[in-house]
């Protein structure tokens, strides 16, 4: 039986070798992101799902998905997939991380450097035929203060860039970070806000974030200073960005991300914000660079690659990150169980009644989801594998065997 892969956004070409190593495997490729409707049905037969920002993946439709074993994320952010809908059917869920870091870190930059300049306006006014060529209200980056909310893999690659340019880099984060370069922890946001020229956001969306920057934090920015949100769309008010900009205290602001996007191409795009001037908006496009797709189609592809041919999990962001050798006995169960008594205990009594041997165990925990890759003497039949998929305590199950063993199968 063919493993069917089922990639959709017009995700990059670079996944596709990668995934054409899996062995009897299908790749179908779909430009657009469909509906509920639409991708209820192209699941029936899919192993492995491939998706982006746009296509939501809800518990509804993965009742209509009864071979998905895992899913890749093209992007950075899962928000629009039920995580947990994911895990309680043992489907692995697998994102890219990394692979967009430096474009949207650039990107910062590219904004930041424009608001200073107070380009937005100029070019506004350029537009109607104005020709507003003076130095008032610009500035260069360079002295000036640069305030990273949220530190990590993006926050801490814009700092280093700032530092480049001459900027002063402080940062805030809830956990504890190690400082690159020369950038400082702020005691407080409260104190960031005060002292940064240019705020930008690297927050994650949780309920902590829901409108972190709302009037009253608005309030707290120095007077002409400029706000950049390339992160997540719920973290800033957006009416009350509105109100202030329209008051003129701050400089203006760049927006990627907002709380109501488009669906499609199609559909029109309403914010407040259109209306003003001193505002630079894009359309979720931080990350949105040649280098950063075909980066995250190798990252993305070489996860479920290497979960598929061996069991190994590596990035996920619901199951426990799982490290296993090279398989070197005949076959090799996954096992995706609850984390609770007595699991291990049937699975290892079902293995010993089908006389199986084994010979190498792997297994992690994490969050009430267990990950066991177990090397056998034996490949298992069909009775015993759909008896462990039937165990209690089992959430998911499949096996991945040796070249010599399919080999003697198909013999």
């Amino acid at each position: 039986m063919s493993l069917k892969v089922l990639l959709l956004e017009d995700i990059h070409t670079s996944a596709t070798p990668i995934l054409q190593s899996i062995r009897d495997v299908e790749i179908v490729r779909l430009k657009h992101a469909p509906d509920a409707q639409e991708l209820q049905t192209l699941l029936a037969d899919v192993n492995v799902l491939g998706l982006r920002s746009r296509t939501r993946l809800t518990s509804q439709v993965l009742e209509h998905a009864p071979r998905l074993q895992a899913v890749g994320s093209y992007c950075t952010g899962t928000n629009n997939l039920d995580l947990k809908a994911a895990t309680e059917r043992g489907i692995g869920v697998f994102n890219g991380p990394f692979s967009n870091t430096r474009s949207v870190a650039e990107l910062v930059i590219g904004h930041a450097i424009h608001l200073l300049r107070r380009i937005p306006e100029r070019h506004a006014a350029a537009m109607r035929g104005a020709w507003l060529k003076d130095a008032k209200g610009s500035n260069e980056l360079r002295g000036k203060t640069l305030g990273i909310v949220g530190y990590g893999k993006i926050g801490t690659q814009t700092g280093l860039l700032a530092e480049a340019i001459g900027m002063r880099v402080m940062y805030y984060d809830i956990e504890a970070c190690l400082p690159l370069g020369n950038a400082v922890p702020a005691a407080s946001l409260e104190v960031l806000l005060r002292e940064a020229d240019v705020v930008t956001l690297h927050v994650p969306e949780t309920e902590r974030t829901r409108q972190l920057i709302d009037a009253g934090r608005l309030a707290q920015m120095k007077d002409d200073a400029a706000l950049i949100n390339l992160a997540r769309g719920q973290a800033v008010d957006i009416d009350a960005l509105y109100a202030t900009l329209r008051s003129g205290r701050l400089r203006g602001a760049a927006i990627d991300v907002f709380p109501l996007e488009p669906a499609s191409k199609a559909d029109t795009f309403e914010s407040p914000l259109r209306t003003l001037d001193n505002v630079i908006l894009t359309p979720h496009v931080g990350g949105s660079t040649f280098e950063a797709q075909r980066n995250l189609g190798v990252e993305v592809s070489e996860k479920l690659r290497d979960y598929l041919l061996s069991g190994a999990v590596r990035g996920s962001v619901n199951l426990p990150e799982l490290s296993v050798g090279v398989l070197r006995a005949p076959c090799r169960l996954v096992h995706i169980h609850h984390d609770r008594p007595g699991v291990m205990s049937r699975l290892n009594g079902l293995l010993s009644a089908a006389g199986l041997n084994v010979s190498q165990l792997h297994l992690e925990t994490q969050g009430g989801i267990g990950v066991a890759a177990i090397d056998l003497s034996a490949p298992l039949d069909a009775h015993t594998l759909q008896a462990i998929a039937g165990a209690e305590g089992t959430v998911r199950a499949f096996t991945v065997l040796s070249s010599s063993a399919r080999a003697q199968l198909a013999a």
